[in-house]
């Protein structure tokens, strides 16, 4: 790796490590206020404004993690290969700094609401933690392989797994949640439902376990599959 790449890759993971500490800022400030004893389910009924905010500041987020994706790429696959670096990083360390200001979560296996777009995303935060791993894995076989003058970009079927599994991971995360949703009100029923009606379901939510880990690591093991085989391809650390 040259020189003017590796500060490259280290300015990026300093700014995702930061975004990972004003992350978990946020998050501390709330559950000093709503959670003084501490996290847990169910959730504890928040203002409409802070809903809303909390929402719009996930959007933010993922605007200031595309946008260094492409200020630091020069063609589609380097600005998704920084892209997902920089979210990656940014995960890990968002619950590095919660476990030290915190000392949360608990395991690796606790429970944690871990998006709200486009419905509410839960599940153990061991989940996201490899996801993040798997992303910086496959983020640095792009950035390493265009650094040495090859063209990494990704063929159909590396692309079909990667989305594939991706869409199932997704899938996993949301079960839960939009099972015990579905249980009282159909899929028609929920257009007609008030937001007040919405917000009340929700706060009486308690993750069932065990989580879905059979799609969970279906799609994991398709996101593997993806990468060992465009790692292969592009010969960049051969396997034989």
């Amino acid at each position: 790796m040259n020189y003017k790449l590796l500060i490259k890759i280290s300015w990026i993971t300093a700014f995702a490590i930061a975004m990972g500490y004003l992350e978990s800022a946020v998050v501390i400030y709330l559950r000093v206020i709503y959670y003084p004893e501490g996290f847990n389910f169910p959730l504890v009924p928040m203002e409409s404004l802070l809903l809303v905010t909390e929402v719009f500041r996930e959007v933010a987020t993922l605007v200031m993690l595309l946008a260094i994706g492409f200020i630091a790429g020069k063609d589609f696959t380097e600005r998704f290969a920084y892209f997902i670096y920089n979210f990656a990083i940014w995960d890990i360390f968002y619950y590095v700094f919660l476990k030290i200001f915190l000392d949360w979560p608990e395991s690796l296996l606790t429970w944690d609401i871990l998006f709200l777009i486009p419905t509410t995303w839960t599940g153990p935060v061991i989940g996201p933690i490899i996801l993040s791993l798997l992303m910086v894995w496959l983020a640095l076989i792009i950035i390493i392989a265009k650094g040495r003058g090859k063209k990494p970009a990704l063929h159909k079927i590396e692309w079909s797994l990667l989305i594939t599994g991706s869409v199932v991971v997704i899938l996993a995360f949301i079960w839960d949640y939009s099972r015990y949703v579905l249980a009282r009100h159909s899929f028609v029923e929920l257009f007609k439902v008030s937001s007040a009606e919405l917000q009340a379901i929700a706060y009486d939510y308690m993750p069932t376990d065990p989580f879905n880990w059979v799609a969970y690591i279906f799609g994991v093991l398709l996101i593997v599959s993806g990468i060992l085989l465009y790692q292969r391809r592009i010969k960049l650390f051969p396997l034989r």
